[in-house]
Parts: C-alpha cells; structure tokens; sequence
C-alpha cells in the first residue's frame, strides 16, 4: 500500500537540506519534486513523490 503521508514544506526542506529560497528556483526550473496546494495556500508534498525524486537523482556507483 503507498504511503499516504503529506509532508510540509519545512519538513520536504530539512530533509533534502535545502533553503527556502533554493528550492523555490528549483520548482521554477521543474526539478522539485510533485507538490500539493491546498485551498488554505499551504504546501504540502506526498512521502510518495518525495521518494520518487530521490530515487530519481540516485547516482549509480
């Protein structure tokens, strides 16, 4: 079963250790991973789409 969790944006950005501002030119350029918008304006990031762009950016060794 995928993972139904929703991550906030400050939790997407202590992960992949990124400011705020680096990460907002990264979704400009499309390389960000899937986001949500909610009615409220909030964002929010499925644990699902977050692994997948991980896995996306693996560097095989």
């Amino acid at each position: 079963m995928a993972s139904t969790e929703k991550l906030k944006l400050a939790e997407v950005l202590k992960e992949i250790e990124m400011s705020r501002a680096a990460f907002y030119r990264m979704r400009a350029r499309g390389r960000a991973p899937k986001l949500i918008k909610l009615p409220n304006g909030q964002i929010r990031c499925r644990r699902s789409d977050l692994d997948a762009w991980w896995a996306k950016h693996e560097i095989a060794a």
